[in-house]
């Protein structure tokens, strides 16, 4: 924004030389060749992609432990309300699976991590054990992302600083987004709390009605 002109970020790509390039929406005033801007970013809506970001870390590392170390990130997306997580596996997650992955998240929430960050040479990161993607252009020296033993991987995002920021996972579904490509969906946060909150007025719901229909 400036003194004439408000405008909404609604994305932002890297062009081709690197730089950081916004897509906007104006919602006050008109831009102009040469107008300069100050960016302020919404504190809360990053603190929850950040949530989430942090999340498909741990995800991924619970999916390995849980399936296998054959387990490979396909696809990913994050944003303020939810979490998408496309991962390489040849069938759908059992019931027990799914569970399994959740509980070893909210363990390791629950024990409030440190997240650390560290800038290292390609060769020493992978040595380290850092998951790293497979058709990722990577420089000489890359940023590590840490959550102590649990998850390390090569990553340039917004993260918490500790695991307990995150404050709860919930999957919401599992799904096959094609051949030997699974999908997870899920949510953090308050948004876990909405999920479980939600489940239990269903599961009291349904309860009233199979009252109703014993009494009939």
């Amino acid at each position: 924004e400036n003194e004439k002109t408000y405008a909404l970020v609604t994305d932002t790509k890297n062009a081709p030389n690197g730089q950081h390039l916004h897509f906007v929406s104006v919602e006050k005033g008109t831009i102009r060749v040469g107008d300069t801007f100050t960016l302020k970013v919404d504190q809360n809506k990053r603190a929850l992609i950040e949530n989430n970001h942090s999340a498909t870390h741990l995800l991924d590392a619970a999916l390995k432990k849980v399936l296998g170390e054959h387990v490979a990130q396909a696809g990913s997306y994050v944003d303020s309300e939810r979490l998408r997580f496309d991962f390489t596996h040849p069938a759908k997650m059992t019931e027990e699976e799914l569970k399994e992955v959740e509980a070893l998240i909210n363990k390791e929430i629950f024990a409030g991590i440190p997240v650390e960050t560290e800038i290292m040479p390609k060769d020493e990161a992978l040595k380290k054990g850092a998951t790293a993607l497979f058709d990722e252009k990577y420089g000489d020296e890359v940023r590590v992302v840490s959550m102590a033993d649990f998850s390390i991987e090569l990553c340039g995002g917004c993260h918490v600083k500790n695991t307990s920021h995150i404050g709860l996972f919930k999957i919401l579904m599992e799904t096959s987004v094609g051949s030997g490509v699974r999908r997870i969906e899920a949510v953090t946060s308050t948004a876990a709390y909405d999920a479980l909150k939600q489940e239990e007025e269903t599961v009291t719901k349904i309860a009233e009605v199979l009252k109703l229909k014993n009494r009939a």
